[in-house]
């Protein structure tokens, strides 16, 4: 049972996420990231700071992402979450929509849980 409400917890704060990325929310976002997250996107990676500057300077508008199916395991104090989403977002002044599979991995950090990495695995076809 205890799985279950951590489950749904990060679930929501996966939604959560998508929805201040896109309204640019750096604060909230700044407490969501850890120090030493890393992101993995279609033209290249890096971390938390270069993350922050992009969604600031709008290099990278997440405008929406389409949930279509969510799925996380928790393991020990690690949850890794697995979104297939349609993301309309805006790179480098051109708007474009993707099919992707995202991966999410949190970790629990003095009671709250923290954005370690984020992964875009864009797929190939459309389900």
């Amino acid at each position: 049972m205890q799985n279950v409400n951590l489950e749904q917890e990060v679930i929501a704060l996966s939604k959560d996420k998508w929805i201040w990325m896109s309204e640019r929310n750096l604060e909230t976002l700044d407490a969501l990231f850890h120090e030493k997250s890393v992101f993995v996107h279609m033209g290249g990676s890096w971390g938390k700071e270069r993350e922050m500057e992009i969604i600031k300077s709008g290099g990278i508008h997440y405008k929406k992402a389409d949930i279509h199916e969510v799925s996380v395991n928790i393991i020990d104090n690690t949850a890794v979450l697995l979104n297939r989403i349609t993301l309309l977002a805006v790179v480098g002044g051109n708007e474009v929509i993707n099919p992707f599979m995202v991966t999410e991995v949190y970790v629990q950090q003095n009671g709250a849980w923290k954005l370690a990495s984020l992964s875009f695995t864009k797929l190939l076809v459309q389900e």
